[in-house]
């Protein structure tokens, strides 16, 4: 997508979303919280905010002042090369939060775009770090999503840099499913919401690379691609790839 697209999303009040009811509470929040606990919780989701298709959530150099929790839909986050060309550093879905790339220096360093129109919660990050002080179990919870990115770059470095094309993409469909898999979906079938090219952008790969080894793939019998329609018949083939 050329970064003259790109079109930041405009915030839509709407009613102040609850953690304490919501759907994706046992993906995005630590386990064990009392009532009171979710009440503060609740407290401090200011409003949630649709994100359009194509359209962006923050842009790199944005001032930070929010993390989001993916209500619903589905996200990738980019860098924009000098050249205009963008470089996908992951892909975020439901449960998933967004934003803590700002928490170092106080300005987004991504471009975060909507895959599909989509909701998040907006968590002003100055009141949960005052609730961090205030409850014990919500301050593990983000020291763990920080310790996730940090483990998530590393695992991606490891992708590009010593891993095959195969090795890559059986990786990325595996990781993929066992998400799905963890927020109540069909770890072996299932839609993407990324292309062909922006799956090549974030594992360091050709277009043409991806598309050949979804089609190698199906040819050994271990997925059956139809577009964007994938279907994982022999997950264990994958893993030993």
């Amino acid at each position: 997508m050329p970064h003259a697209t790109l079109k930041a999303a405009e915030p839509t009040p709407r009613a102040t979303s609850r953690c304490s009811t919501c759907a994706m509470r046992a993906v995005c929040l630590p386990q064990g919280l009392s009532a009171f606990e979710l009440q503060r919780l609740d407290s401090i989701i200011c409003s949630s905010r649709m994100v359009r298709q194509g359209e962006t959530l923050y842009r790199t150099s944005d001032a930070f002042q929010s993390i989001y929790a993916v209500h619903a839909g589905s996200f990738k986050t980019v860098v924009m090369h000098r050249d205009g060309r963008e470089q996908v550093t992951g892909f975020q879905l439901a449960g998933d939060a967004l934003g803590l790339d700002g928490v170092s220096t106080g300005r987004h360093t991504c471009n975060a775009i909507a895959l599909e129109d989509s909701n998040v919660c907006i968590i002003p990050f100055s009141l949960l770090e005052s609730l961090c002080r205030e409850v014990k179990g919500v301050q593990q919870h983000v020291h763990r999503m920080m310790s996730g990115e940090i483990v998530r770059e590393s695992v991606l470095m490891m992708l590009r840099g010593t891993m095959s094309a195969e090795q890559r993409v059986a990786a990325f469909l595996l990781n993929l499913s066992a998400r799905l898999k963890a927020r109540g979906y069909s770890s072996a079938e299932f839609n993407l919401r990324m292309t062909r090219e922006e799956i090549g952008s974030y594992l360091g790969m050709k277009l043409e690379t991806v598309s050949r080894m979804f089609s190698k793939f199906q040819r050994e019998g271990l997925v059956d691609a139809r577009g964007k329609q994938i279907h994982i018949i022999d997950p264990d083939g994958l893993e030993k790839i």
